[in-house]
């Protein structure tokens, strides 16, 4: 036994779930039982209580998927589908439906979303707690064999620092009031992780290795920013400090790559569409060149609706929602193929006699670039032409790849193309 489980037993009186004494005395024999019987039902699946907030997250050893996974269609076209419709096979039925009649080919699903809560049931036994009691997917095992059965690709999204579970569990890794040192929270009353704390890292690592082993064939991450909206002048940063936050978030990317690639995970990310015409993180951290080389894929949500008045010279963006995804990606294409950027990347040395300074880079595929259209009422209506219209515009941009985003999980069917 090493030293640290003897520092655990002396501290805490337990061992793991295990009173120590027992252990120590009997530690043979509970081995050999365990042999014998199997350890599986020694470690049958319980809820564990909620974290305390001094008691570190794990970090999940490497999990081997056994499973079969799809490979990434050359045109992905996708929907999303929320953590409480994949749990209410009714509901879920009809999205399968309507990708089997149409053009649609994948799934987007939510595995973590906004709640903090997970939808499917890990085998780590800290992530356990995490388990949502209100909009889970049981068989979520079984419904992505069923889907791959159906040829059907699947996207499992995991939502990051937008956190409120583990943000009340340990509030230690929390963002911050600068006044009080309390938990910070958004205009929603949602509160966010600070994207420089490890440990959160780790977590969504132990979730995504636990995803990808059931057969979730492309990790999407979402929320992988720092908080916008709220009382921005009252906001501090424990773990981030004053480092730029687009450098945070860099590493961050470059850790979730280092950890989860070398297993055959696909990765996705998801950016604010202005990402693609500015090159500031926008105050949130966000920078295409500086997610680029860490994702298989990125996913610039250009909701029209999600533009400011007179964007570009459009007075409502929501009326012009092939010019605005037309626009926005064609921005991002050229940013992909040039050769340099005014972006300050990594480890990269600025050219000579360039002002302002231009930085190297490799030209990316173009088709890596997968966005988010919007297939829902915001400021205007959305029907069969407004979606159609995001989606030629994305053609036109040279791109064979969408995703449509619809909160309620209603989609506009005559949007799209029979099979």
């Amino acid at each position: 036994m090493s030293q640290g489980l003897f520092r655990q037993a002396k501290r805490t009186g337990y061992i793991g779930f295990f009173r120590a004494k027992p252990i120590l005395i009997g530690l043979p024999i509970v081995v050999g039982v365990g042999v014998f019987f199997g350890l599986p039902i020694a470690l049958k699946t319980t809820y564990t209580p909620a974290l305390p907030s001094a008691v570190p997250l794990s970090v999940a050893p490497p999990l081997v998927s056994k499973v079969a996974h799809l490979s990434t269609p050359p045109a992905v076209k996708a929907i999303y589908m929320t953590a409480c419709v994949a749990g209410t096979p009714s509901f879920r039925d009809e999205l399968v439906k309507l990708v089997d009649e149409t053009e649609l080919n994948a799934l987007v699903i939510d595995i973590k979303d906004y709640s903090g809560y997970l939808a499917f049931y890990p085998k780590d036994a800290e992530l356990k707690s995490f388990v949502s009691n209100r909009c889970r997917a049981p068989d979520m095992k079984e419904f992505i064999e069923t889907l791959h059965n159906k040829k059907i690709y699947v996207i499992g999204r995991i939502t990051v620092f937008q956190d409120p579970v583990l943000t009340k569990r340990r509030p230690d890794l929390a963002v911050k009031k600068r006044s009080d040192g309390g938990t910070w929270h958004d205009n929603k009353g949602l509160s966010f992780t600070d994207p420089g704390a490890k440990e959160v890292w780790d977590h969504h690592v132990a979730i995504a290795k636990e995803a990808y082993a059931i057969g979730f064939d492309e990790l999407n991450f979402d929320y992988i920013r720092f908080p916008s909206d709220g009382p921005m002048g009252d906001i501090a940063f424990s773990w981030s400090g004053n480092r730029a936050k687009s450098d945070v978030l860099e590493e961050f990317f470059s850790y979730l790559s280092g950890k989860l690639k070398p297993i055959g995970v696909v990765l996705s990310a998801d950016l604010f569409g202005m990402t693609t015409t500015n090159t500031d993180d926008l105050n949130i951290g966000q920078v295409l060149e500086k997610a680029a080389p860490y994702f298989d894929y990125l996913a610039p949500m250009v909701y029209p609706s999600h533009y400011p008045p007179n964007f570009n010279g459009w007075a409502n963006p929501n009326q012009y929602p092939y010019e605005i995804v037309k626009f926005s990606m064609d921005e991002a294409v050229k940013r992909f193929l040039a050769t340099s950027t005014k972006v300050a990347l990594k480890g990269v040395t600025a050219i000579a006699s360039t002002t302002p300074p231009l930085y190297p880079k490799k030209a990316w595929i173009a088709t890596k670039l997968r966005p988010w259209l919007q297939d829902f009422d915001y400021g205007g209506t959305y029907d069969i032409a407004e979606v159609q219209a995001q989606i030629k515009a994305t053609y036109d941009a040279g791109l064979t790849s969408w995703m449509l985003w619809a909160p309620s999980n209603k989609y506009t069917r005559g949007a799209l193309l029979t099979e």
